[in-house]
C-alpha cells in the first residue's frame, strides 16, 4: 500500500466528496468549505477545505456565523496535513475547544488475519433491529459515559433506511449481557469502510474483544467488496492496529465549537 496515494484518494473520496452520514444529514459546499449539517443529535462539521493565510480566517468566521445562526454546536475535523499550516492556532483563537489527537489509520481488509475469534463466554451479534440498537447504547453509557441516545439514533436511523451502509455489532456473554460493541459505515461509491465506536466495559477490557471486532467488521468489509478499512485512532488502540496491520497516514484533532 502506498500511503500517500491512499491519502489522497481518502481526501478526495471521504472529505471532499464527502456524503451524508445519516438520512438527516445534508452536505454542503460553500466556497473553500465542505460541511454537513444534520438536526440534533446528528453530526454537524467541516469535513475539508482548502484553505491558505489569506482565507482561513474569513472561512473560520463563516463557519462560526452559519452553524451559530442554526443554533448548533459544530466541529471541524483539522488533519495534520491541512493548510494553512497554523490553522489550528487560528482556529483555537476563534474560540474552538481542541480535543485530543487521533490517528487515521488504514489497512487493506483483504490483507488482515481475519481468523480471529472472540473471546470464551462470548459471542458476536449483529445489530438488526431496536432492541440491538439498545444494547449498543447500554455498552456505550458503560463504556464512555453519556445517555448513549445519540449513537442508539444513528444506528436506528439507518437501521430504518433498509440500505446496507451501516453494520453495528454488539459482544454478549452466554447470560445476554452486552460487553462491547462496535459499527463500521460503509461509503456508497468508494473502496473505504470506516470502523467506529469500538467499546468495552470495564472488566473485559484486555482480553481480544477489541482485535475480534475489528476482524468481524474486515471480513463483512471485504464481503461486500470494500478494499480499505480507515479507523481514526486513539493512543490506546493504535499499538493493537499497527499490530493487525493497519498504517498511520495522518493526524486528526477535532476542535470543536460552541455557539
Amino acid at each position: 500500500m502506498d500511503p500517500a496515494a491512499v491519502l489522497a484518494l481518502f481526501d478526495r473520496d471521504l472529505r471532499q466528496g464527502a456524503r451524508p452520514d445519516g438520512p438527516e444529514a445534508v452536505v454542503e459546499r460553500a466556497g473553500p468549505v465542505v460541511r454537513q449539517v444534520s438536526p440534533a443529535p446528528g453530526w454537524n462539521g467541516v469535513l475539508w477545505s482548502a484553505l491558505d493565510e489569506s482565507t482561513a480566517d474569513a472561512a473560520v468566521a463563516a463557519q462560526i456565523d452559519h452553524f451559530g445562526g442554526l443554533g448548533l454546536e459544530f466541529e471541524w475535523k483539522l488533519y495534520g496535513h491541512d493548510r494553512p499550516v497554523d490553522l489550528g492556532r487560528r482556529l483555537r483563537g476563534a474560540g474552538f475547544t481542541a480535543e485530543p489527537e487521533e490517528t487515521v489509520m488504514v489497512a487493506e481488509a483483504a490483507a488482515l488475519d481475519l481468523d480471529v475469534q472472540p473471546p470464551a463466554g462470548l459471542r458476536l451479534v449483529p445489530v438488526t433491529d431496536a432492541a440491538g440498537a439498545d444494547l449498543v447504547a447500554e455498552v456505550h453509557r458503560r463504556a464512555f459515559g453519556g445517555d448513549g441516545e445519540s449513537i442508539r439514533h444513528r444506528v436506528l436511523a439507518h437501521l430504518a433506511t433498509g440500505e446496507d451502509t451501516l453494520l453495528a455489532v454488539v459482544a454478549v456473554t452466554d447470560d445476554g449481557e452486552p460487553v462491547s460493541a462496535a459499527r463500521m459505515e460503509l461509503v456508497p461509491g468508494t473502496r473505504f469502510a470506516g470502523l467506529w465506536g469500538g467499546g468495552t466495559v470495564e472488566g473485559w477490557r484486555g482480553r481480544g474483544l477489541y482485535r475480534a471486532l475489528v476482524a468481524y467488521r474486515a471480513r463483512a468489509a471485504a464481503d461486500r467488496g470494500y478494499r480499505y478499512l480507515q479507523v481514526d485512532a486513539m493512543s490506546t488502540s493504535r499499538p493493537i492496529l499497527e499490530r493487525l496491520g493497519f498504517v498511520a497516514l495522518t493526524t486528526t484533532t477535532p476542535h470543536v465549537f460552541t455557539p
